[in-house]
């Protein structure tokens, strides 16, 4: 028996339920559909390895139909936050955010009514330097 490591998982309650079907429609347990799947559809180490995982395959006994595909950006991160913004990155309460800035501990500049701050200059005072 080949060497196996434990797997645990959450689902979806509706992928979690397909996965039952399925198994119960082949006789298999669920490891060996997910093994199945796993063996099939990734393959972390061939140039095209995971483009199964990236896109969405209908197989009706022809060539393969291409339904969909997507990829994910990462969104731009603004240079200039304002106290709610900077209490969401420090993980703290805005008015936190504003008691620091007035006492000059964190790095700021008042627009008006406003706290400005630069990020790079915030992550800097994070990071102690």
């Amino acid at each position: 028996m080949p060497e196996q490591s434990p797997l645990f998982v959450r689902l979806p309650s509706s992928a979690a339920e397909r996965l039952d079907r399925a198994a119960f429609a082949l006789g298999a347990s669920k490891k060996d559909v997910v093994t199945a799947l796993v063996q099939r559809h990734v393959d972390p180490d061939s140039p095209g390895g995971l483009d199964s995982l990236r896109r969405v395959v209908v197989e009706a006994g022809e060539p393969e139909l291409v339904v969909g595909r997507h990829a994910f950006r990462p969104a731009e991160q603004p240079e200039v936050l304002d106290t709610a913004q900077v209490g969401e990155l420090l993980q703290v309460a805005e008015a936190d955010v504003v008691a620091l800035a007035e006492a000059g501990e964190l790095p700021a500049r008042r627009i008006g009514d406003a706290w400005r701050f630069s990020r790079a200059a915030v992550l800097d005072w994070l990071g102690g330097s």
